[in-house]
């Protein structure tokens, strides 16, 4: 099959619509949220929280008057969705669960301390039945384990490998702090006991690359952050990506100046000369934004080199702990570390940075000001503060 041709510009408004961020803040409600994260498969968990967490950061950018009690929503009450492994720990449709029947398996063939966790998992499966959702903090069985992050008590451990395995989910949180409960009591029975769907391995990568492409909206078949979590090698992704295409599931693209094919999705094909007729807006682009997973194609289409520095040493840092990108129209025009202040709550930008090129006009700055205000309304913020070394004059015309 030959690739279609297409311009830089295509590529980026592709991709862009693809992540519905063209225009950004264009949906709203609970079902938008379910409806993108249809499209894209999954959105990723990050426990750190500066300005937000990950997953509400890659939704405010997208969702008009977010706030995160939709997703909580969605997550611990409808229970359309779920918290598990995907592109690491990840959040999506409740509907998938099926598919990952092969990772939650190959999971379990891996769990650490397997005899000290098998020892005690009658007991916990004893108080959950009698007590309901527990966390780890509720159980204690006197010892330490090695587990993967670091040495950890046993309790959580053992709640972890029944969790990994799809035996228990998470049924509510407290700040970061998981409670968990049978699966089978909170997902439909039609998706719990439903069989693998995918007859051989074959079929599964094929079903997991398709999906990955479908997460960002362009993908090249290169190693990449976009593959993580998969566990599957060059090699079977080379043959998922002969087989996609061969079936003419996945089209591919070439793009002036970069020299490896791009691929999409057969339905993304109608974005490929989509037109956003409204006024350049901006957005505030979370650090594991779907959108942002291939850093090289990032600098290869937008011109724009973004590195997620929070566990870097300080003095190896280019910008700062946790900077977030600037998204206007189809260009990445900043890049600035937010902070809060403890005892106001205000959101304070501590650095900004204009990208070179950047000459900031008022179309730019109202577009920022309308940026910001929702910001600071989904961070709950009573107001805004320049404390960076750039003049940044239309941040006082963005109130909460």
């Amino acid at each position: 099959m030959k690739a279609y041709s297409i311009s830089t510009s295509q590529a980026k408004r592709l991709m862009l619509a693809w992540q519905q961020l063209l225009p950004p803040r264009s949906y709203k409600g609970k079902q938008a949220i379910l409806d993108y994260l249809t499209r894209v498969g999954c959105i990723q968990y990050d426990p750190i929280n500066v300005a937000g967490f990950n997953h509400n950061l890659v939704l405010q950018a997208r969702i008009k008057d977010y706030q995160p009690p939709l997703l909580r929503q969605l997550l611990y009450k409808d229970r359309k969705l779920v918290d598990h492994w995907d592109k690491n720990m990840s959040i999506y449709p409740a509907a998938d669960w099926p598919y990952f029947a092969r990772q939650r398996a190959r999971l379990g063939t891996q769990i650490r301390s397997h005899s000290q966790i098998q020892a005690v998992l009658p007991k916990i499966r004893q108080e959950l039945s009698s007590r309901g959702p527990l966390s780890s903090r509720d159980l204690d069985f006197g010892a330490t384990v090695d587990w993967y992050w670091a040495p950890a008590r046993l309790a959580r451990a053992a709640l972890e490998s029944a969790y990994f395995q799809g035996e228990l989910l998470v049924h509510h949180k407290s700040h970061t702090r998981k409670y968990y409960d049978f699966a089978h009591k909170h997902l439909p029975a039609d998706i719990v006991t439903a069989p693998d769907p995918h007859p051989d391995d074959a079929d599964y990568h094929d079903w997991y690359v398709l999906r990955r492409i479908g997460s960002v909206g362009l993908l090249w078949n290169r190693g990449s952050d976009a593959w993580l979590g998969m566990r599957i090698t060059a090699q079977e992704r080379n043959a998922a990506f002969a087989r996609l295409r061969s079936k003419k599931e996945i089209l591919p693209v070439s793009v002036p100046g970069i020299k490896h094919e791009l691929y999409t999705k057969k339905e993304a094909l109608e974005l490929l000369d989509y037109r956003c007729d409204t006024t350049p807006q901006a957005a505030i682009i979370a650090p594991l934004d779907n959108l942002l997973w291939d850093r090289n194609l990032v600098k290869a289409l937008f011109g724009f080199s973004y590195r997620w520095e929070v566990y870097k040493p300080a003095a190896q840092r280019e910008y700062g702990y946790y900077v977030l990108p600037v998204l206007y129209g189809d260009r990445f025009i900043a890049r600035f570390e937010p902070t809060r202040d403890k005892k106001t709550g205000a959101l304070i930008i501590k650095n900004w940075w204009w990208e070179d090129g950047i000459t900031p006009n008022p179309e730019i700055e109202s577009a920022l000001v309308d940026c910001f205000d929702n910001f600071i309304r989904f961070l709950a913020a009573p107001h805004l503060e320049n404390q960076s070394v750039t003049p940044l004059n239309w941040v006082g015309q963005a109130i909460s």
